[in-house]
């Protein structure tokens, strides 16, 4: 058979055939889909110990739900909540301001409640001190009273757990320092430094050395200075870590003065004052606009980015009063009730007495989420873990874990383009409340993988049920 004729039978029998199997709208009928697989089916099957609830809603209203008016525990799903507040109250290109100050024989270091601030920014800053011809000052001070001083995040957490740190209007390297140790003949040789890209000088009002105790750390500080203790027997050979910094002040003027010090500026010791006073801006130093701090608060979930923002965002002087301030602001939003179902402790998620139901989680992405265009800010695979992901929906979501409770809540996407809003909040309330304060509690490590697998169950089953639900709305 010639090309030629081969070429026209086929078009002769495509022709006959197509007009016998298109619809009446003159268009192929859509394959037949299974049915959407029933999420409660998966809970059953997962059998998490503890508890959990979902919700899953479109533009048309709820889609999927299971315990979903249950206020539980957000974890940093808060962050999510944060991230809208800031951007409505400062909006997306406000920056914060570290400055020099000089007023007469007074040098101040000003910090202006920048919660990215680094040892490499302050070593600008002492760069463009030397640059400047200033005399040397007779008295050098630091201010942080752009923020409330807040001694930690949460009092609930362990004293030496990095994410748990003190805030104030100065704070540096996210107002931790770095720690690190190597066995020299029978001891240990022990460092404890302002670790950033490039500058790592030594945080001189920090100290840290080996103990016979139980504990793995031991902490106290005086009016000028923070000690350590570490466990000998859980040293090691070599380790490091990161420790959380409580006299931040102290720590930022330390830190500066050696940089300047590299420099050829000799500051006298530092004081720290209450009250800012009026001078000369000798150099700055800005922060990243707010829109760039969430996406990278949202992306490595800082505590102290979400305070921070939270309280900036407030203006309150303490974090239950800044709480119940963006919980006002949620119930001022344009559907009214929109603070209902949640009692909000801080801007983190980190205390134990923040709580929000995942029907509340779903309104709020909904709303002021999809007004102030929160989805591009948030993670893409919030679940991705180079595993079992080639079949994830898409998806833009915050993650939010601690000990015996693992969340997530954003924005799912079917294969068509049908997006919904969902929030999963899977918590095991006894073992949490026994874990508290705990770093690495018997048992978490196994019970959040078995989270994590579930919500990637939900999150399909949430993808198929929009699939099959958005030829009807």
């Amino acid at each position: 058979m010639s090309m030629d004729r081969r070429r026209f039978l086929t078009s002769a029998l495509a022709g006959a055939i197509l007009p016998s199997v298109l619809n009446a709208q003159g268009t192929l009928p859509r394959p037949p889909q299974r049915p959407p697989v029933d999420p409660r089916d998966l809970l059953r099957r997962a059998a998490l110990p503890g508890q959990t609830a979902y919700a899953l809603t479109d533009a048309g209203g709820p889609l999927a739900m299971a315990r979903a008016e249950i206020p539980l525990a957000p974890a940093s799903t808060m962050k999510a909540v944060t991230a809208l507040y800031a951007l409505d109250r400062l909006g997306p290109g406000h920056r914060f301001a570290t400055q020099l100050i000089r007023a007469g024989d007074l040098l101040v270091l000003a910090g202006g409640g920048d919660p990215v601030l680094s040892t490499d920014d302050l070593a600008a800053l002492a760069e463009q001190l030397a640059q400047s011809g200033q005399p040397a000052p007779a008295r050098f001070a630091v201010w942080g009273g752009a923020l409330p001083h807040l001694a930690e995040i949460a009092d609930e957490q362990a004293d030496h757990l990095p994410y748990n740190p003190a805030i104030s209007g100065m704070m540096l390297n996210f107002n931790r320092v770095y720690l690190g140790w190597a066995r020299v003949g029978s001891g240990h040789q022990i460092s404890v430094e302002a670790r950033a890209a490039r500058q790592s000088p030594r945080a001189y009002t920090i100290t840290a050395m080996p103990g016979d105790h139980r504990d793995l750390f031991t902490y106290r500080h005086d009016l000028e200075r923070e000690y350590w203790t570490i466990s000998r027997a859980a040293m090691g050979r070599t380790g490091s870590r990161w420790l959380p910094v409580r006299l931040p002040e102290l720590y930022a003027a330390d830190v500066f003065q050696t940089l300047c010090r590299a420099r050829g500026v000799v500051l006298p010791a530092p004081e720290v004052i209450d009250r800012l006073p009026e001078g000369q801006v000798v150099a700055r130093h800005d922060s990243p606009p707010v829109q760039s701090l969430i996406r990278d608060m949202l992306q490595f979930s800082t505590n102290l980015t979400a305070e921070a923002l939270g309280l900036h965002a407030s203006g309150a002087a303490t974090p239950a009063a800044s709480a119940e301030a963006m919980q006002q602001w949620l119930a001022g939003a344009d559907q009214g009730d929109l603070g209902q179902g949640m009692r909000l402790a801080d801007h983190s998620g980190l205390s134990q007495g923040s709580r929000i139901s995942p029907f509340a989680m779903t309104r709020i992405l909904a709303g002021p989420g999809r007004d102030l265009m929160l989805a591009p800010l948030l993670r893409q695979d919030p679940l991705s873990d180079g595993t079992e992901t080639a079949d994830l929906p898409r998806m833009a979501a915050k993650t939010g874990t601690l000990n015996f409770v693992s969340n997530l809540a954003g924005y799912v996407t079917s294969p068509s383009g049908a997006e919904g809003v969902f929030a999963i909040f899977c918590e095991d309330p006894a073992r949490r409340q026994a874990a508290i304060g705990q770093e690495l509690p018997d048992g978490v490590a196994v019970w959040t993988r078995q989270a994590k697998a579930l919500q990637r169950d939900l999150t399909r089953a949430f993808a198929q049920r929009l699939e099959s639900e958005s030829p009807r709305r």
